[in-house]
């Protein structure tokens, strides 16, 4: 397999985000990224990798994969999101997927007061939220559970992180700030032909060490192709979806019409090895469905 002619990994893959901010050798990167958009307050001294798979309460449930999950120093939790994609439910999704945090929390007896620790959702978006939530030109977005009349946190507990990455626009002369440099680099390390001199701090010359293709390992640079290659599929399938929406007069170019169709679309991507959850995502399935297509494909 050839490597790609950029010099830097591309974070918004799944293999590039992992490799940057999701291993040990990489943990600096991710706690310093936190600590430029979470609350002063909260900053983080020390993280833990946890498993990033959980299940649900019953076997008919449907379980939550998340990109990266950890935990810090006072033991609150952390799940970080990538999406590449338009989800037309992206708020719910994280919802959902706090919920399974908090209820990890519960124990068991009478002695248990139902304190929680903070569970944080942080989503990592290539694209912008939906215009109806009318946020603004900012960036980054904060929520919490709210006493809405006087517009004050009614519980802290549950937090609820969005960056709409393709909001950044600022040039490297422009970065005033580590919030400013990290959002640089998400938007365009694969662009970058060296590292420009407003990252020149040893935090940035480590990162930029592991994100060249060149030093990486041939199993690892063969896994990165290969997420590359998913990604152009990715691109193509969303491409698809969008001129398939615009012909029938939807404006969202939301991928609609026969089963028929989702079933040879969810089987075609299954054979170019994109995961089941994004497959859902991308064909607006329950994954349950899409297993019966690939059993009964292989009957």
């Amino acid at each position: 397999m050839a490597l790609p002619k950029e010099i830097h990994i591309d974070p918004f893959t799944d293999f590039g985000f992992k490799k940057l901010f999701g291993e040990e050798e990489s943990k600096e990167h991710l706690i310093d990224f936190l600590n430029q958009i979470l609350p002063k307050k909260d900053l983080i001294s020390h993280l833990q990798y946890g498993q990033n798979e959980h299940l649900p309460k019953t076997a008919l449930d449907r379980k939550a994969i998340f990109d990266l999950y950890c935990t810090n120093q006072s033991g609150e939790h952390f799940i970080i999101e990538l999406q590449r994609a338009t989800q037309m439910h992206i708020v719910d999704r994280s919802i959902y997927y706090s919920s399974f945090l908090i209820q990890q929390q519960g124990r068991k007896g009478k002695n248990w007061n139902y304190q929680l620790q903070k569970v944080y959702v942080i989503c990592i978006l290539d694209f912008l939220l939906e215009e109806r939530l009318k946020l603004g030109n900012k960036l980054i977005h904060h929520g919490q559970i709210m006493e809405i009349h006087q517009h004050q946190p009614l519980s802290n507990k549950l937090n609820y992180l969005f960056i709409e990455v393709p909001k950044f626009n600022k040039a490297p002369a422009e970065l005033k700030n580590r919030k400013d440099q990290w959002l640089f680099l998400l938007k365009n390390l694969p662009n970058l032909q060296k590292r420009p001199k407003a990252l020149q701090e040893r935090i940035f010359q480590r990162f930029f060490d592991r994100a060249k293709i060149a030093k990486l390992p041939p199993e690892e640079a063969e896994k990165y192709i290969i997420a590359k290659g998913k990604m152009g599929d990715y691109k193509n399938t969303l491409d698809y979806r969008e001129a398939k929406g615009r012909k029938e007069g939807k404006i969202e170019g939301k991928l609609e019409g026969k089963l028929e169709e989702k079933e040879k679309l969810a089987l075609k991507l299954h054979g170019k090895g994109f995961p089941l959850k994004e497959i859902a995502e991308m064909v607006e399935v329950d994954p349950a469905e899409i297993e019966k297509w690939l059993k009964s494909s292989k009957k």
